[in-house]
């Protein structure tokens, strides 16, 4: 039985686009295949509103919060973005997890508008819970149940029939990588196997946007390229749109489509990943072998090599510089993994805006 989007099983709803699968290895999920939706644009009160299908996905006109009238949250935030991977960044402080809450319906804004799949969350809340996947930052998961059980119990909570419940939350757990543990007590669980509940319990009752609260928090190097692997498939192939929220800039600039940053409340930027990072005059070249050997030859041919752990940086002179590069990776017949312009990373970009104010 699949689970994400598709047609309807059983009266339960239950998509299936995706084939079942009993791995327990979250890498191994990624190799399934499914579709994925595309949104247009509509127009709301002169704002361009990005759409999913014909519904709005988040706008926020003058979106304001102050807390005792002192402490200002977010401040006049005016923000649109389409259907995909979102990542919303920003330091501690800068009003992310605010703006959660608001598009939570959770606590409601001082003043301004604010739209969740064409919903208005102060006004229902409810309706955008009922549509909306939240994964919490922290968590206090009950120790003594299964996941099984958990998630089971959030699914019923989400509206869904009990068989359904039951049905969708091992299909979460399976996606998620958890199915041969799901019958473990949460509370012998791994920090890694945790978060994995905590997205498996966002999945649950099938979402159209997923609101991802640092869903690496905690997690070793493997683990956060999992989980960011796992990530990126949901949006890119399950047909859900995920807002990504962290502070860490790499790792939403490997996964996400379009920036959202904020700093003291206020939006410092929002545009697609690739309009934000510019191409340089630099060309990165990766071999899966044989590395230390290209950078011998290119050296041998007179370019001046650098290195960016796997990456070899090579100053783009002209075309002849990349006739000399695949000439050496040939000669050498080694197996060539890219050869592009290096383009500045979002990071810089903000390092350098800092620079500029200081």
């Amino acid at each position: 039985m699949g689970f994400f989007r598709g047609g309807v099983a059983q009266g339960a709803g239950l998509r299936k686009d995706l084939p079942s699968s009993g791995a327990a290895d979250l890498r191994g999920l990624l190799d399934q295949g499914s579709g994925k939706r595309r949104g247009r644009a509509g127009v709301c009160g002169g704002l361009v509103l990005p759409t999913l299908g014909s519904v709005t996905l988040i706008a926020t006109q003058s979106l304001t919060k102050t807390y005792g009238g002192r402490v200002t949250a977010l401040a006049d935030l005016t923000v649109a973005v389409e259907p995909g991977i979102i990542g919303l960044v920003g330091a501690n402080g800068a009003g992310k997890s605010t703006l959660i809450k608001i598009l939570l319906g959770l606590i409601a804004p001082t003043s301004g508008q604010v739209s969740v799949l064409g919903i208005d969350p102060t006004s229902d809340p409810a309706a955008v819970r009922a549509r909306v996947g939240y994964m919490p930052e922290h968590d206090c998961l009950p120790p003594d149940l299964s996941a099984s059980e958990l998630v089971t119990h959030l699914g019923r909570m989400s509206g869904l029939p009990r068989t359904a419940a039951r049905e969708r939350a091992s299909e979460a757990l399976r996606h998620v990588g958890l199915y041969e543990e799901r019958y473990r007590p949460v509370g012998g669980y791994s920090t890694g196997m945790k978060q994995r509940v905590k997205l498996a319990q966002a999945l649950v009752h099938d979402p159209d946007l997923l609101l991802l609260d640092e869903p690496t928090n905690g997690l070793d190097p493997a683990g956060r390229d999992a989980m960011l692997a796992l990530v990126h498939r949901i949006g890119t192939e399950f047909g859900i749109s995920v807002l990504v929220c962290s502070h860490l800039l790499g790792e939403v600039e490997r996964i996400c489509d379009t920036l959202i940053a904020i700093d003291g409340g206020k939006l410092l930027r929002a545009d697609n990943i690739s309009a934000m990072t510019t191409a340089t005059d630099v060309l990165a070249v990766e071999v899966s072998e044989g590395t230390e050997e290209l950078a011998a030859r290119l050296a041998e041919l007179k370019l001046p090599v650098a290195r960016d752990g796997r990456l070899l940086l090579v100053p783009l002179a002209d075309d002849s510089t990349y006739d000399l590069i695949l000439g050496a990776v040939a000669e050498l017949d080694l197996p060539l993994h890219r050869l592009d312009q290096r383009r500045h990373r979002v990071a810089e970009l903000f390092a350098t805006r800092e620079l500029s104010h200081a």
